[in-house]
């Protein structure tokens, strides 16, 4: 089958900017090893003012994914404000995981500028984000909590997660938790790492838990290692992982409930929706639950998986009720090894993963080429120039309806050198330091939110990102629009190889021919169409037909579109022709 018939939905194809608000509005450039707040400083709620959204906007982008948003553990102290203190022993650096959450009901302080009103200040934020033509997504980590995790902030009335469990069993459908009776935590023994007056003033390997918890990446054991999830502990939806895994869904689990109501919590306050993580470590049917539960009240929030395992990407989508998932061991894998020309690299695989997933739910995948989790395309550890990335970014926005997202730092091709404390220097940008991002913040430039101090290449590759983004988002073939598979009509004869990329998206008079070229060389290139596809948009034989490149404004044209079309290709580009 070459084209797919499925008509996306009637909504607009969704184009996602992700953005660490720690991060984003930080000036500061100290970016000390294990640094403070107080020394390497932290973006605010209020940095992402009207200014920073409306320029977000200007780029296309549909919705915002405010990432580290809900209160986690950190060793920064707000005891002061009532906020009971973490014990850097299970605190994964200095700002902490935002994936180990501490309250589910509350909102992290260090994005405050007043910490007492830290919850209006983001309740702000959301008024301005919608006021500004967009939406906002924040995360929902459902597998795991902190080992610290206790709510001050939850509704009169509502029970805490692990209120009420018995601790003396290890399994109850009952509990929230997972326990080790008779067994004690222990810290990992590495942990202290920072530095002498680092760990002797904050890290003492005393954390104390007993009974033990079981930990968030499925380690039913009470000395977890370095590399686990040491920081958190795993919740229990009614699965006996300790005897077989029988599964215990009905009665619906408390847990259930409890988590319910705090997507409804966020909902109530406008949050348009939800990034799921690592939802695979959590039952299908809970997420079928949860996620009617939730569209009954608020019927327009989206959810979305951070899922890695094809084989049910179906079951999330049609069981689970998922709108989109995470397509990174599909497309996002296929496009990094062509990006890096590593061996055995070719664009078949771009075909194969279409293939797989164009019956039902290739509208669904989520397409990146950058998030938190990723490494950063600019850096040593992936291709070093951000520009190698262009035809798969062209790939990755134009191939479905399907949302795309960028990475906040990405469209200026931030490199995330170096190391600040508990993250390596693995080319990510820290999640878990209190750090800045070097190469956004010479855009941010103290709030003007401007070019002026971008380099040359920074403005043509930002511009780039705009121009790809605004035809996404615009152009009916890409937002509502078939698929046509061109590479199986276009062979060596033709110029092609297994380094260029041919399809079509058509709808109505929306008609584009899309090329990208993975080589690191210019090719030359006669494209030849399907005749039944020709004659169904009615093009006759002997008419001059003109191509414009809606990127560059360049221009090729065909007497005889049945006999092909020549168009030259710079290397490592791409191409959006309209006709």
């Amino acid at each position: 089958m070459k084209t797919s018939e499925k008509n996306s939905s009637s909504n607009h194809k969704l184009l996602i900017y992700q953005l660490l608000v720690r991060l984003f509005g930080n000036q500061n450039t100290t970016n000390k090893y294990y640094g403070s707040i107080e020394e390497n400083g932290c973006g605010k709620f209020n940095d992402i003012n009207d200014r920073a959204l409306q320029e977000i906007r200007k780029m296309s982008f549909s919705h915002v994914w405010f990432t580290g948003i809900i209160e986690h553990a950190t060793m920064t102290d707000y005891s002061y404000y009532g906020i009971k203190r973490d014990d850097p022993d299970v605190v994964k650096g200095r700002a902490g995981s935002p994936y180990a959450v501490k309250d589910y009901y509350d909102v992290d302080p260090d994005l405050a500028v007043n910490v007492t009103e830290r919850m209006q200040e983001f309740e702000a934020l959301l008024k301005r984000t919608h006021e500004n033509g967009l939406k906002a997504i924040i995360d929902f980590i459902p597998n795991h909590v902190a080992r610290t995790y206790q709510s001050d902030a939850k509704p009169a009335g509502v029970s805490d997660i692990g209120e009420d469990d018995d601790t003396s069993k290890g399994f109850s459908p009952q509990n929230d938790f997972y326990y080790l009776p008779g067994k004690q935590f222990w810290v990992p023994g590495d942990v202290n790492a920072g530095g002498d007056d680092f760990k002797s003033n904050l890290k003492d390997g005393m954390f104390s838990e007993f009974p033990a918890k079981a930990t968030g990446n499925d380690v039913f054991y009470e000395a977890p290692s370095i590399n686990d999830w040491y920081e958190t502990i795993k919740l229990n939806y009614g699965i006996n992982y300790l005897n077989g895994g029988q599964t215990y869904f009905d009665p619906v689990p408390p847990l259930w409930f409890k988590l319910k109501n705090i997507l409804l919590f966020w909902a109530a306050k406008g949050v348009d929706g939800f990034r799921c993580d690592m939802v695979e470590m959590v039952p299908v049917p809970f997420w079928g639950w949860i996620i009617m539960q939730v569209k009954e009240a608020y019927p327009e929030v989206i959810f979305i998986a951070e899922a890695y395992n094809p084989q049910v990407y179906k079951q999330y989508v049609f069981e689970g009720k998922f709108d989109y998932l995470y397509d990174k061991v599909g497309l996002y894998d296929t496009l990094k090894k062509l990006i890096c020309n590593s061996y055995g690299a070719n664009v078949y695989e771009i075909r194969e993963q279409w293939q797989h997933q164009h019956n039902g739910f290739t509208d669904h995948m989520l397409r990146f080429l950058e998030n938190h989790d990723e490494v950063r395309i600019a850096s040593a550890h992936f291709a070093k120039d951000a520009w190698l990335a262009a035809p798969a970014l062209v790939v990755m926005a134009t191939i479905s309806t399907g949302p795309v997202m960028i990475y906040n730092g990405q469209e200026v091709g931030e490199p995330a050198e170096g190391t600040t404390g508990f993250s390596s220097s693995d080319g990510r940008t820290s999640i878990f330091d209190y750090c800045s991002v070097p190469e956004h913040q010479k855009w941010f430039n103290n709030g003007k939110m401007d070019d002026a101090k971008l380099s040359v290449n920074q403005k043509y590759l930002r511009s780039f990102y705009n121009n790809l983004l605004f035809i996404t988002a615009n152009n009916k073939a890409i937002t509502h629009g078939k698929f046509y598979d061109l590479l199986y009509l276009n062979d060596q004869e033709r110029g092609f190889n297994q380094m260029i990329y041919p399809f079509l998206r058509y709808k109505d008079e929306n008609r584009l021919l899309i090329i990208t070229n993975f080589n690191r060389y210019p090719v030359q290139l006669q494209v030849k169409f399907p005749e039944d596809l020709l004659n169904r948009f009615s093009l006759a034989a002997n008419e001059n037909h003109v191509f414009t490149d809606l990127l560059s404004k360049n221009q090729f044209s065909s007497i005889n579109l049945f006999e092909g079309l020549d168009v030259a290709l710079p290397e490592g580009s791409g191409v959006i022709l309209s006709f």
